[in-house]
């Protein structure tokens, strides 16, 4: 009996630390991703910003998909967690986004009608989800999910290390995306680094796979309506 008890905790601690170190691994993937993306599309190829946004959104809904699958993670789940404070911080730390906006960015002529609408729709709600997604619910979502059942998540003090750990990896796969443009490998680095602060809060609180996001388009749709032709929330810039 005792031998079988032994052999089954045994075989626990080996599955539990495959999955952890599958989700290290999808950690360390999805910024290899977070770099490829700006540079090879906007940097080597120089396609076209709009087209890039559809393409980036592609990759990253693909980087969210096979890494759920694969590791078993409940997005679904993840979304109805603490849904309404997820939802009243994102909206919280747009507002905050947008403040900054208008008070760091000089207005711009902007397109009008229609085609207004649809830089909002694309360049603001679209582009926006995909880097809240990428760049704060991803890596935040992934340590979590690395460290859940350790030693660290069984104790107050353990979750705010944790915390403190998923806050650092967002923004290491904030730097390790900007620097996929080439002119954020500047001084312009401290700007979206200090949003990560920012918009990382709500999914950082809560867990919710939704808050972020909308912290984004709240920065991507005021920069549109704002800064139109901005250097800096909207790129990549040519």
């Amino acid at each position: 009996m005792t031998t079988h008890v032994v052999g089954h905790q045994a075989s626990g601690e080996v599955r539990m630390w495959h999955g952890l170190s599958a989700h290290w691994a999808w950690l360390a993937g999805g910024m290899l991703v977070a770099f490829a993306a700006p540079y090879v599309l906007a940097d080597v190829f120089e396609i076209d910003r709009d087209l890039f946004y559809g393409l980036y959104a592609a990759v990253v809904i693909a980087l969210f998909a096979v890494w759920s699958r694969s590791t078993g993670y409940d997005l679904i789940a993840a979304a109805k967690r603490r849904w309404l404070a997820a939802l009243l911080l994102g909206l919280a730390c747009a507002g905050v986004l947008v403040a900054m906006v208008l008070r760091t960015e000089e207005a711009t002529t902007r397109p009008d009608g229609l085609e207004l609408v649809a830089a909002v729709a694309w360049r603001g709600v679209v582009y926006g989800i995909a880097d809240g997604l990428l760049l704060s619910v991803f890596p935040i979502l992934v340590v979590f999910a690395a460290l859940a059942g350790t030693r660290l998540d069984r104790r107050r003090s353990g979750k705010i290390a944790i915390g403190a750990i998923a806050l650092v990896a967002s923004l290491a796969m904030t730097g390790i995306y900007h620097a996929g443009y080439s002119d954020f490998r500047s001084e312009k680095m401290r700007k979206p680094l200090a949003g990560d602060a920012i918009w990382s809060v709500p999914t950082l609180i809560t867990l919710n796979p939704i808050g972020s996001p909308i912290a984004h388009v709240g920065l991507h749709t005021s920069a549109v309506l704002h800064s139109y032709e901005t250097d800096t929330f909207l790129p990549p810039h040519r």
